[in-house]
């Protein structure tokens, strides 16, 4: 594998690059559009990225064995706009991977993206992308795999696909065969001094939720359900038209959050005494929102008792705020033991085997250490991807942890490439480069 050469296209952080140059192989072109991404870049690994792929000369890239892209997920992500290969600011990123494969030819390649690719335009989009790539000649062949499956602490599925131009005859996705037993304490400083601290808001949120959790007897068994605790003494109607198509008229003898009377309220008071999301536009709630709904009205109605005097000290909160996810069934009823993530669905509380995915989205969502009442610090979070050793990681804080929430896990790319590339002892000691002339 020393004599590969390689291409790391819209490289971000340099996932690709650091788990194939762990195994000898040189990089000899990279792409990266932020500037400051790049800039990085050339500081870990002395090369200095082109800028924006639409605007190089793809015959001028160098001969390489290895094509590898993570092209930008925002058009396939089910948090963007999926717009997908017709996003006019990304989708067609995937055109420049295929024109540079047709230029090229690679033996190889990897590519990485989010797992909703697949299911894109319900599989038209993946579909379209297989096609043109066996089109090239390529033997093809995809999976869904994450950090957790080899031992990384981070749920994270992502959508890779392989390709060889000599076929994947003897090639087997790297997956063990038993998940391994993890723990995000195993990337975890402690108390570190950089570590971002929880507001007094975020504090009265979590132990506001505590207190609902302490008023349930242990025989009680908590919600696996979402808790939407605007929900709690709620009765406007679920089937037919939605309040919204009713013009928020006709309500009269209906509750809203938290009970709320609607009786002689104005449309526009009827809508502010609504949840957020029963203002959809759409003509009847989806079955999942009525099925959520439903049981946290039948949870309120059995615990009335238990929830009534606690039920005050969360109106105030955000709408985001007043609901609540717990991923911890057989474990402590205690939020400060666990993991926990703000999420615009709510607040989520999840053991502390494997840390949420990062999201590149928003760095409003970073895992926080409930135990240590903080947030994980940039360089925890790149443990997370497998880049502990990155001698540098972004100036900001903002900035690292949007990187980080792009970046492929550099020991599942290792994982990937070694099963791809190590099949025969020829790939050893032979460059590859026979396939590009």
């Amino acid at each position: 594998m020393q004599d590969l050469r390689f291409i790391d296209l819209f490289a971000g952080l340099g996932g690709f690059h650091q788990a194939l140059a762990s195994r000898g192989a040189e990089c000899v072109f990279a792409s990266e559009l932020n500037v400051n991404l790049a800039d990085l870049y050339e500081k870990n690994f002395g090369v200095r990225p082109e800028g924006d792929i639409k605007k190089v000369d793809l015959n001028s890239i160098a001969d390489h064995d290895v094509l590898c892209a993570g092209f930008p997920c925002q058009p396939f992500s089910k948090a963007g706009d999926q717009k997908g290969l017709e996003c006019p600011q990304w989708g067609n990123l995937f055109d420049y991977v295929v024109e540079i494969l047709r230029l090229k030819r690679p033996r190889f390649f990897i590519i990485e993206n989010v797992p909703n690719l697949i299911r894109h335009k319900g599989g038209t989009t993946w579909s379209l992308i297989c096609d043109r790539l066996k089109e090239l000649g390529y033997d093809i062949s995809f999976e869904r795999l994450s950090p957790h499956m080899f031992g990384i602490p981070q749920k994270r599925e992502r959508a890779f696909i392989v390709g060889d131009l000599d076929g994947l005859g003897g090639f087997k996705w790297p997956k063990p065969d038993q998940l391994p037993d993890v723990c995000i304490t195993s990337v975890l400083d402690s108390q570190p001094n950089d570590a971002l601290a929880l507001s007094e808001n975020h504090l009265l949120y979590l132990r506001t939720w505590q207190e609902f959790i302490d008023a349930f007897p242990k025989d009680v068994e908590l919600p696996s359900f979402p808790i939407w605790a605007m929900e709690f003494g709620a009765t406007y109607p679920l089937y037919g038209d939605t309040p919204h198509k009713r013009g928020y008229s006709g309500l009269n003898r209906y509750k809203g959050a938290f009970g709320q009377e609607l009786k002689g309220l104005t449309p526009e008071q009827v809508k502010a005494a609504l949840p957020p999301y029963a203002h959809t536009s759409l003509g009847e709630f989806p079955d999942w929102k009525i099925d959520f709904i439903q049981k946290n009205r039948q949870f309120y109605k059995e615990h009335k008792d238990l929830i009534d005097p606690w039920m005050g000290k969360i109106k105030g909160f955000a709408p985001s705020f007043q609901k609540l996810e717990w991923n911890c069934k057989g474990s402590e009823r205690d939020i400060w033991k666990h993991i926990v993530q703000f999420r615009a669905s709510g607040i989520r509380v999840k053991k502390r085997d494997t840390a949420p995915s990062l999201i590149a989205m928003t760095t409003s969502q970073v895992p926080i250490i409930a135990w240590e009442k903080r947030y994980m610090t940039p360089r925890e979070c790149s443990r997370l991807q497998s880049m502990g050793k990155l001698p540098n990681l972004p100036d900001t804080k903002g900035g690292a942890y949007k990187a980080f929430g792009n970046a492929v896990n550099v020991d599942v790319v290792t994982a990937i490439f070694d099963a791809l590339v190590g099949r025969d002892d020829e790939m050893e000691t032979e460059p590859l480069l026979d396939a590009a002339e």
